[in-house]
């Protein structure tokens, strides 16, 4: 029996109940649903009906609209009615959080109702409460007695419901037993499941979101684990990271937890948390489901004898041990390879795009924090490097380089077990890619016992299959299973027509493996249909160390935790992390999380070094880690208030 999915060999979707919200069906294997939350007043109506109908016009299939009172729950009948005057009949989910009361007004208005199980009774002081187990079961009554009319309603209304646990604002009883884990979050949602279950009520879709994609993946997985253990069988789930920001960072962030749960079949329904139009979320969710629709489920996979017992555990991190070449694997963070070998002549001036800059007049080489490890490309260059950066060569021409310091040889397999060629004394990249390794099982053991002998041997795996990211992970798999140590990084090609989807690929692909310990490097190509089109270069470096941050294997920029603005907010999010961004983008390592009220601040900014958080209208509050620092500084001042702090305690640093 699989730990937490139907198949890690290849993609099949996880079994989970029908769950009937409006006239939509989730779960059972119904197509993976795409959702997004309104951002306006919820006592505006026309405001709200109006961004209502940009997101269902852009592809949402349901709303969310946040209901933080019994006023706003009961506009929600206002709002309802105008959208089906106008011919719109998506279904309608309330977002509720302290406030049973509200929950209960729009249970009998709105398809659909999401309660969070760590503050819909439970308070968050961030109080450590011992409990004994009678008193903990005093507390599991009281949560009984206050949530139970919620079900009974929801019940004889046919209204579905969200169990939602967000990492950040899990309760001080939970958090006293569990401490903040993935754990926690699991059995936070877990007692209101049975409190439902044992009303007779299954219209129950859960969720386990978190700000930190690690976090996020290893709480869904066992999620699934103890509902199968305990009911045998598994409701529907909603995927998301939870503050997941903007930009670049937030696709990449949202499409690796996303993404590395769709790709083990798990999910049922997404919504993209980003600090933007809530209706620009949508063609996101859509580049991320459309990997999984068609006939996906058809495609080969891995061989099943390879993962069918896991060397490692999915619902925590370790990474692979390996041992040291060079710079890559061991303790170094994983290296990032730029493929450069699209160019037809390669500049110095083409190194500012991987984090090099060079400067004519003093002859000196400057290097970023997010610069590439090594460049790939066909052939040795004619200009001196910077003393950190090396190049990847075909073997044939790393042959002819004059420096075999600086110059490195990549083998395919046939020519790496080819032992009269000259190798490398200190560093040789081997690619394996799938398909030949599969294909040719004597040749692929041989190859890999020759390459656990070499301590020069750095492995680079590829796949050009549907199913890649399950081929790959089964290639670690045998090198854990036969004790093969050496480095091991990964080489992922896109044919996506756009940069977009390119974006979601290499999140997808990459990103779950680094979240499961794999992988020490990562080198990401393009092959474009257009001979014409110029390679991003910058982009995918950006992408690269993009995802190593959100994967949180090799941080190298200022990490941005930033809600995706709802009708609770008290400022406006986006132009507000425009400014802290801009301000701030310099501080390597330090994590700032922009929250618009309180539902969204001590508690789910989670792991945040420093929190800016809306307390009022006009008024902001500033978080050292969970303690407030700074109490409803005017908003005009907030942001110099943010960096007073961030002196104090040593954060800052002025701008080169």
């Amino acid at each position: 029996m699989q730990l937490y999915c139907e198949s890690l060999t290849t993609y099949k979707r996880l079994k989970t109940r029908e769950v009937k919200v409006g006239d939509l069906l989730i779960g059972n294997g119904h197509p993976i649903r795409v959702q997004t939350m309104t951002t306006t007043d919820t006592m505006d109506t026309l405001a709200t009906v109006e961004q209502s109908i940009r997101c269902i016009e852009a592809g949402a299939e349901l709303v969310r609209i946040t209901a933080p009172s019994k006023k706003e729950a009961e506009n929600l009948q206002a709002i309802k009615d105008e959208l089906r005057k106008r011919g719109y009949h998506t279904p309608l989910v309330a977002d509720i959080h302290f406030t049973p009361n509200a929950a209960e007004i729009a249970a009998r208005i709105v398809e659909k109702v999401r309660v969070n199980p760590g503050n819909y009774v439970d308070k968050k002081k961030f109080e450590q409460i011992e409990y004994t187990d009678a008193e903990y079961a005093e507390e599991i009554e009281r949560i009984r007695e206050r949530f139970t009319p919620l079900v009974r309603i929801c019940r004889e209304q046919g209204t579905a419901m969200r169990i939602g646990t967000n990492h950040g604002s899990l309760s001080d009883r939970i958090m006293s037993r569990y401490g903040d884990t993935a754990m926690g979050m699991v059995e936070s949602a877990m007692e209101f499941l049975r409190i439902a279950r044992s009303e007779d009520y299954h219209q129950i879709i859960l969720s386990m979101k978190s700000s930190n994609p690690q976090v996020m993946v290893q709480a869904y997985r066992l999620l699934i684990n103890h509902m199968m253990e305990e009911f045998g069988e598994c409701y529907p789930l909603h995927l998301g990271v939870t503050e997941a920001g903007d930009g670049e960072d937030g696709r990449i962030k949202s499409a690796i937890g996303i993404g590395t749960l769709l790709e083990d079949g798990i999910g049922d329904t997404i919504r993209v948390s980003l600090t933007e139009d809530p209706e620009l979320e949508i063609p996101v969710c859509r580049d991320i489901v459309k990997r999984y629709e068609g006939n996906r489920h058809l495609m080969p996979g891995s061989r099943q004898s390879s993962v069918e017992r896991l060397p490692y555990s999915p619902f925590e991190y370790k990474r692979r041990e390996s041992f040291e070449v060079s710079n890559i694997g061991g303790k170094q963070v994983p290296v990032v390879i730029a493929d450069l070998s699209k160019l037809k002549k390669i500049t110095p001036a083409d190194l500012q795009d991987i984090g090099y800059g060079y400067e004519v007049e003093t002859d000196k080489w400057h290097i970023g924090d997010a610069a590439a490890d090594y460049i790939f490309c066909n052939q040795p260059l004619d200009f001196d490097l910077p003393g950190t950066l090396k190049v990847i060569l075909y073997h044939q021409a790393w042959l002819s380089a004059p420096d075999k310091e600086k110059y490195v040889p990549l083998f395919d397999a046939p020519q790496y077990l080819d032992e009269g060629l000259e190798k490398s004394t200190y560093l040789n990249f081997v690619m394996i890619d799938y398909s030949w390794y599969e294909n040719d099982t004597n040749p692929g053991l041989r190859l890999l016992e020759r390459i656990k002998a070499d301590t020069t041997a750095v492995i680079c795996f590829s796949s050009a299959n549907q199913n890649a990211m399950q081929n790959i992970r089964s290639l670690f798999v045998d090198l854990v299973n036969k004790n093969i140590r050496n480095p091991a990084i990964i080489i992922c090609d896109s044919t996506d027509a756009t940069i977009d989807e390119s974006l979601i690929h290499y999140s997808v692909e990459a990103g779950g493996l680094l979240l499961d310990g794999f992988c020490d490097g990562v080198c990401f190509g393009h092959h474009y249909g257009n001979a014409g089109v110029a390679p991003q270069i910058k982009t995918l470096n950006s992408i690269a160390f993009g995802i190593l941050q959100a994967t949180r294997t090799r941080i190298s920029k200022t990490e941005y935790i930033s809600c995706p603005s709802c009708g609770r907010t008290l400022f406006d999010l986006q132009e507000t992390t425009a400014r802290i961004r801009a301000v701030t983008h310099h501080l390597k390592g330090v994590k700032i999380a922009i929250m618009g009220c309180i539902v969204n601040g001590p508690g789910e900014m989670a792991d945040a070094d420093f929190g800016y958080v809306g307390s009022g209208v006009g008024k902001i509050t500033l978080y050292k880690g969970k303690e407030i620092v700074k109490r409803n500084i005017d908003s005009a001042i907030a942001v110099d208030e943010l960096i007073n702090l961030l002196k104090e305690n040593e954060a800052w640093v002025e701008k080169a």
